[in-house]
């Protein structure tokens, strides 16, 4: 049998240095290649395409017309009904002046109908980083016995926020918000929804006195130890609300054309709820209201931002913690809406429209903004088209900072923590967890760790706990790498895992190996015991020759890099197969792993012909050196017997 016919691996020169740096960095930082079209323009053109890259709105914008402006008219309408509600609610679930919700969405949405790339994300405040705003802050500044310096610490922990943010845009970094998987993500969101419900039975209830804890037990341990407190004028309305809320989103799921019902209840709720307080007297019958709301756009911020040493470690921690957090969110809701219209979002330049909001905003008196999964969906499904939506709530936004503010002080507290209650119960999604505990244990392990986390303990706590699980799995999977023992699957040139298919038939004499994974120092010396595991499997515990492996093939396929430490190991193994009179032969590695190998002079040393481009060729080769080596044998036992 002639081995001429066998493909040869390409044996190039290897790559300089400067080479292989670039196109690692081009796969790190640019997988997604933006300027690969560019070279063959003229500069002028090539200097357009850059800016409109950069800033989206240059983009779409001179392609816009009257048609695509009735949608997006109608979307920002919609939007700004459940702006203003929500709003003043997350304000005061963040401890802030009601009026700072509404300025947060006004300067906002400009800024990001400028640099984001998402059509349907709808900008906002969000509950939980509102929350966690309040936890951080809150632990080091009363926002009751200092009112003023914890506005001004939560202004300056935006300013982190928005630097952190863009950070990340330019420095292409958008690697670190894979980190927060969907199981961490999904287990915090139900978590914190958990908690932030159980808060609102402060203004169900009309309670005065309350924790400033977050957990669970500490919240209800407020809530019943202040029994004396409770009124019943305040519960009855509260539960009113809820039920008008929930029965809006109920007919939304039954009959989705109808969604502008649900968009339009929280401001139904508040329209009524400012009525009822106004007519009734509420505050005699111990419904609070929000108070006063001041006509008038953002007044500036900037000279209000506050860098003292002594609050500087509280506003950074909220600042990453938050925007780590607001952004993993609204990339994945950009990006969940925009697979729909099979649409693609720049994640980082989204991160790059977040962190100029968030920058801007706490110039602007505005507190963290990110882009929520309610307005968001009620942004999609009002038929928005461009991130024209936005501008038009920043300007019903600013109609009603100039004309209308002072009628919402009127609005009850119980009609906020209602309308709260209701967006929060949205968020506890029991089916994909009950999906994830189907499908994977272990996510679904994670998924517990941030809500069980969150809930009893704190966010922060909560989050780490979710965020180290899924390292440690990582890590795990790194340092202990699948490998497999492949089998011809009969009549085919495949080959495939014995394990998964059983009916595939082994190579006496020949074993073949697949690696899976990138070898590193972390992972070689349990790569060499598995690999040496494997020929002692396979050799049994008999000395019968059938048993006896000649030719080990380690298929390369997956291995997509390899470090000194992993060379040494093969170098090593291949030493210890030598004194077991086996021969080491490699199947298709990759440009990085056989460059290395080329440098190392590991190639010279197995010889180039031990390097084949498929498992075919191997075992043709393989079987050609037996049948070779047979053959000599069998000539000189005729010698030795002509002899004797």
């Amino acid at each position: 049998m002639s081995t001429e016919s066998i493909h040869r691996v390409n044996f190039a020169a290897p790559r300089g240095f400067s080479a292989t740096f670039k196109s690692d960095c081009k796969e790190t930082f640019f997988p997604d290649d933006p300027f690969r079209n560019l070279n063959n323009h003229k500069p002028l053109l090539k200097a357009k395409k850059i800016i409109q890259y950069f800033i989206p709105l240059f983009e779409w914008l001179p392609n816009y017309n009257l048609r695509l402006f009735r949608y997006d008219l109608l979307a920002g309408i919609t939007i700004t009904s459940l702006a203003i509600p929500q709003g003043i609610s997350y304000a005061k679930l963040a401890d802030l002046p009601p009026i700072i919700g509404l300025y947060s969405s006004f300067v906002p949405p400009f800024v990001y109908a400028i640099f984001g790339s998402s059509k349907h994300l709808a900008v906002g405040t969000v509950a939980a980083c509102s929350l966690l705003i309040a936890n951080t802050i809150g632990d080091k500044v009363s926002p009751k016995d200092d009112p003023t310096l914890y506005l001004h610490l939560v202004y300056t922990a935006t300013f982190f926020t928005g630097i952190f943010q863009a950070a990340l845009g330019f420095l292409r970094l958008g690697i670190l918000v894979d980190f927060l998987s969907h199981s961490t993500i999904t287990g915090f969101m139900g978590g914190t929804a958990i908690i932030i419900c159980l808060q609102q039975l402060k203004g169900i209830f009309g309670l005065q006195h309350f924790t400033t804890h977050t957990d669970v037990v500490s919240v209800l341990r407020a809530v019943f130890s202040h029994r004396n407190e409770w009124r019943w004028e305040s519960a009855v309305v509260g539960v009113v609300f809820l039920c008008f809320l929930q029965l809006t989103r109920y007919l939304k799921q039954r009959k989705p054309k109808l969604f502008w019902v649900s968009a339009m209840s929280p401001m139904v709720v508040v329209v009524i709820g400012c009525l009822f307080a106004y007519f009734a007297h509420a505050e005699k019958h111990g419904i609070a209201i929000v108070g006063h709301l001041k006509k008038g756009l953002n007044p500036p911020s900037i000279q209000y931002l506050n860098f003292d040493s002594r609050y500087l470690p509280a506003t950074v921690q909220a600042g990453l913690v938050t925007g780590l957090i607001a952004m993993a969110e609204g990339i994945a809701i950009g990006r969940s809406f925009a697979i729909i219209k099979n649409e693609q979002t720049d994640g980082n330049k989204e991160m790059i429209a977040f962190g100029f909001m968030n920058i801007i905003g706490s110039f602007t008196s505005c507190y963290l903004t990110t882009g929520p999964f309610s307005k968001t969906a009620v942004n999609f499904n009002a038929g928005c088209r461009t991130a024209m939506s936005n501008v038009v709530m920043g300007l019903c936004m600013m109609l009603t900072l100039l004309f209308l503010a002072p009628l919402f002080g009127y609005t009850p507290l119980v009609a906020l923590s209602a309308i709260i209650m209701s967006a929060m119960l949205g968020l506890i999604n029991y089916e994909e967890m009950y999906h994830l505990f189907k499908v994977d244990k272990f996510d679904f392990c994670i998924c517990m760790a941030a809500f069980i986390g969150v809930s009893f303990i704190s966010m922060d706590v909560g989050l780490m706990l979710s965020v180290g699980l899924a390292l440690l799995r990582a890590l795990l999977h790194v340092a202990r790498p699948a490998s497999c023992k492949l089998g011809k699957i009969p009549n085919s040139s495949l080959y495939r895992d014995t394990e998964q298919y059983p009916g595939s038939t082994e190579i006496q004499g020949i074993l073949v190996l697949q690696l899976g994974s990138p070898i590193y120092f972390a992972n070689c010396t349990y790569i060499r015991e598995r690999i040496l595991r494997y020929i002692q499997e396979e050799q049994g515990v008999s000395d019968s020759k059938s048993d006896v492996i000649e030719h080990l093939l380690l298929d390369l396929s997956g291995v997509s890099s390899i470090d000194m430490t992993g060379l040494e190991t093969f170098v090593e193994l291949r030493r210890i197969l030598e004194s077991k009179s086996i021969k080491l032969a490699i199947v298709n590695p990759r440009i990085e792993v056989l460059e290395k190998m080329t440098l190392a002079k590991f190639t010279d040393s197995i010889g180039k012909e031990s390097f084949y481009l498929s498992i075919e060729d191997a075992i043709q080769g393989c079987r050609f050196s037996l049948h070779t080596r047979k053959t000599q044998e069998g000539t000189l036992d005729d010698q030795l017997a002509v002899v004797a």
